[in-house]
């Protein structure tokens, strides 16, 4: 997922932050961080994809994004920043889950937050959100979204079908095989297909 409407729609609905901006790894995203806080980063973390689906190659991907929130820390222990991340989580849920990050990807989900550093300076705590959505078209309408949709697209249309059929008794010819089927095509259909 692309991380700008996460940006935008943080920057527009969880005031609490002075800054917002994103980064597609925390590490140099922190070293760059000279900004007025709290602070939200919105990291980039990376997606799974689950098996393919039937026969076709149609998989679900869940997309993951982390949003570090930069707090001054006033004490060693981190006990105020600890109430204040409990207040800011909770703005977080109110700007993100159930928000559609784009029209492909079902609303924001919570995963989940965890302690990425404190010190004497400040606490960075990052909260983890996931959305979904589906690699392979529904409908022959849309455009390709896998090498297997695009040699399906470049097939001529399936006009009809020729049927042979080889019976295997009881009208087997015993001088061909002893039992079905004898390789001698016993009838033939056609079955067009309308278009």
């Amino acid at each position: 997922m692309k991380i700008t409407p996460v940006i935008q729609q943080l920057r527009s609905h969880a005031p609490s932050f002075r800054t917002v901006a994103g980064g597609l790894d925390w590490d140099p995203t922190e070293k760059s961080i000279n900004t007025p806080l709290p602070a939200a980063f919105v990291i980039v973390v990376g997606d799974d994809a689950g098996e393919s689906q039937a026969n076709v190659t149609k998989q679900d991907i869940t997309d993951d994004v982390d949003v570090c929130v930069v707090l001054a820390n006033k004490d060693e222990r981190g006990q105020a920043a600890a109430d204040r991340l409990h207040d800011l989580r909770a703005e977080l849920w109110r700007a993100l889950v159930g928000f559609e990050p784009d029209e492909q990807s079902t609303p924001l989900q919570y995963a989940g937050g965890a302690l990425l550093l404190i010190n004497r300076d400040k606490v960075v705590y990052r909260y983890r959100f996931f959305t979904e959505f589906q690699l392979g078209r529904n409908s022959k309408d849309e455009p390709p979204e896998t090498w297997e949709e695009r040699v399906l697209d470049g097939l001529p249309a399936l006009e009809g079908l020729d049927v042979n059929y080889d019976f295997i008794g009881p009208l087997n010819d015993k001088n061909l095989s002893e039992s079905g089927p004898d390789g001698r095509i016993e009838f033939q259909t056609r079955e067009d297909l309308p278009q």
